[in-house]
């Protein structure tokens, strides 16, 4: 099943499921849904869940390590976003012009999105927390990650917008192996990231059991599995997001979710800030 969030004529934000061309309500809220067969007529589409928590993976792809010649991580590496930056389809992903970035980039990712609370989870029964998957970009300024985040990376990753999301929830029915599912992102039409998730280099329920470990999953939860070689930093010239951009990540089975590029307004009255240089 496919599920959608959205908005109607007169303001109310609810979930449907997609099916054959037709916006079917789904009473209740997430993730306990009853189906219905009243039709809706979405005037927005929203990120598909508003997520307690966003854990993301990073350096999760072999391809992505070997061209940043890094080595193969021994365990999960988790940075985190606050809900706050998430982004719906369509929305604009605002370049930060009061702490100012040059260097955003775009990472397709395969979102996991936790169903049922859990913590300390076995990996052998990981996949029975999963509710479905939907497509992320992992916004990142670099210049903020790499030289003023105080050698962590939140600071270059939590910008508002910087997680798109959506432009469905996908159940697991609507995967015959998540393992196995082809990724690629689009900049003005040109293909630039094209992967599948059998790259990874841990897998779905290992991830799913080293974030629960001695740590609560409530549901909404998403997980950022990693992205793919070919992202903006690691090309040759670099590739960064400009004001006009429009950005699209594309996953099987969930669908295209795509984001036009903007500028932030600076307020009046406020200095903007170049990025602080971290000292050895």
């Amino acid at each position: 099943m496919k599920i959608i969030r959205y908005e109607d004529a007169e303001g109310k934000r609810a979930w449907a499921q997609l099916l054959e061309g037709r916006y079917l309500r789904l009473a209740g809220e997430f993730p306990a849904f009853t189906p219905t067969d009243e039709e809706v007529v979405p005037t927005a589409f929203l990120a598909p869940v508003s997520p307690p928590a966003i854990y993301c993976i990073g350096l999760n792809y072999r391809a992505h390590a070997e061209e940043q010649g890094a080595k193969l991580p021994p365990h999960p590496v988790i940075f985190m976003k606050a809900p706050t930056a998430v982004q719906h389809p369509g929305g604009p992903i605002i370049l930060p012009r009061v702490l100012r970035s040059d260097e955003v980039d775009f990472e397709c990712e395969l979102a996991v999105v936790i169903g049922k609370k859990g913590k300390n989870i076995p990996e052998s029964e990981a996949m029975d927390y999963v509710y479905g998957y939907t497509a992320a970009n992992d916004v990142s300024a670099r210049d903020w990650q790499k030289k003023g985040g105080g050698r962590q990376w939140v600071r270059g990753k939590t910008f508002d917008t910087f997680c798109p999301l959506g432009p469905c929830l996908s159940t697991l029915d609507e995967f015959a192996d998540p393992q196995a599912v082809g990724l690629r992102t689009f900049v003005n039409g040109e293909k630039l990231q094209d992967s599948a998730s059998s790259d990874l280099i841990f897998s779905i329920p290992q991830l799913i059991a080293f974030v629960s470990g001695s740590t609560t999953l409530l549901p909404g939860t998403i997980i950022l599995t990693g992205t793919p070689s070919g992202v903006g930093f690691a090309r040759e010239p670099a590739r960064f997001l400009v004001p006009g951009d429009e950005v699209t990540v594309e996953i099987d089975g969930i669908g295209r979710l795509t984001n036009p590029v903007i500028e932030e307004e600076v307020p009046a009255g406020i200095e903007p800030r170049q990025v602080f240089v971290d000292k050895a």
